[in-house]
């Protein structure tokens, strides 16, 4: 399972949402807001209690095995707190920085919320214009909730391919890449 935050901006306001994907499905979006339903910015104390009370609830909904949890190497997501708080849930099947499996930096294109979702995400949630957060936040909850587990079991088929290539090439940078749906 790939997790990843996204900020989409919209009338000078910074709308923070994560989702966590896997091949069946998507969990989330979560919208970060503080106690009086304000949107703000993601810290680690945020972070560790999204983790706490909605995703792991969340996934305990699902008929997920053997998961293994990948997310990105934001200060959030790499306090001691946070990894050690993963590492509880998820053991050694932890991929990222300062986790059992270590995640590259800056490595979007073998990450299927970056180089699919928050795309994928962005092009349809503008389309009808929306006028205030309220409309922004349905048409995010809208467009990810559409997503089909057939395109998600072609975004995890398309990162395997990626891995491989980077396996067998040891590394290397992925010289061209073909996203095909």
């Amino acid at each position: 399972m790939a997790t990843s935050t996204n900020k989409t901006a919209a009338f000078g306001v910074k709308l923070i949402h994560k989702c966590a994907l896997w091949a069946g499905g998507i969990i989330g979006p979560y919208f970060f807001k503080n106690d009086e339903g304000h949107n703000v910015t993601v810290n680690g104390d945020r972070y560790r209690a999204m983790i706490t009370n909605f995703f792991i609830p969340e996934l305990n909904n699902h008929d997920v095995q053997d998961l293994w949890f990948q997310q990105d190497g934001a200060t959030c997501h790499t306090a001691r707190a946070t990894i050690d708080l993963l590492k509880d849930t998820f053991g050694d099947r932890l991929i990222s920085r300062f986790g059992p499996v270590n995640w590259p930096p800056r490595s979007c294109d073998l990450t299927p919320l970056d180089y699919f979702l928050w795309g994928y995400v962005k092009s349809l949630v503008y389309a009808d214009k929306p006028q205030t957060l309220d409309h922004l936040k349905d048409n995010i909850r809208r467009v990810i909730a559409d997503i089909r587990p057939q395109m998600l079991e072609k975004v995890i088929g398309n990162w395997t391919s990626r891995l491989d290539y980077i396996r067998a090439s040891r590394g290397s940078p992925i010289p061209e890449i073909i996203f095909k749906m």
